[in-house]
Formats: structure tokens, C-alpha cells, sequence
């Protein structure tokens, strides 16, 4: 699951769509591609977003929801937190002086 995750966020591309579902949660991928398009000037096709959206999902850093003939992508940071609960270290060294 790791290497999908950081396969997943190697790109800027999905790191800039990963921004947008932080801003706005549940778009479609119309809203995605618009926001793409208008916000960040990236001429990517509905193509290329889908193919971005379906390696963001592969990794468990999206969710989709069907409404009607809609497709929702939601934002889950779920992995994101193992990752780095992960390689978290406990600072059990107190606390630290500083030097003047």
C-alpha cells in the first residue's frame, strides 16, 4: 500500500488535485477538470484526470460516491496518517533547555 501512496503522490499533477478535493470535497470530475483548467492553467485532458483520479483511488488517497449518473471524488487522508503514524518517534526525551 505504501508504494501505491507514494507512487501516488510522486506527480504534481495529483498533488494539485489532491489540493483542490482539500479545498472542495465531493466534485465531479467536470468540477476537477475546471478547476484545473481556470485555477492552474494545466490544459490536461477529462482523460488524463480520470486516469489521475484512478491512481489517487488505487492508493486510498480518494473515494468515490454514485448519485444518479454523478460520480463524487472525496478526499480520504486516512493513508496519509499511517504513513506517518508510521515513522512517528515519540519524543520521550523531555523537556528541552534552551542555551541563551
Amino acid at each position: 500500500m505504501a508504494d501505491d501512496l507514494f507512487k501516488a503522490l510522486a506527480d504534481p499533477t495529483r498533488r494539485t488535485i489532491l489540493d483542490e478535493l482539500t479545498e472542495k470535497s465531493g466534485q465531479t470530475l467536470f468540477e476537477i477538470c475546471s478547476r484545473l483548467s481556470m485555477k492552474h492553467q494545466l490544459g490536461i485532458s477529462r482523460q488524463a484526470v480520470s486516469q489521475h483520479l484512478a491512481v489517487l483511488e488505487a492508493a486510498g488517497l480518494v473515494e468515490t460516491r454514485r448519485e444518479g449518473r454523478y460520480k463524487f471524488h472525496e478526499l480520504n487522508t486516512a493513508p496519509l496518517r499511517q504513513i506517518v503514524e508510521r515513522w512517528l518517534v515519540a519524543d520521550t526525551s523531555g523537556p528541552k533547555e534552551s542555551t541563551p
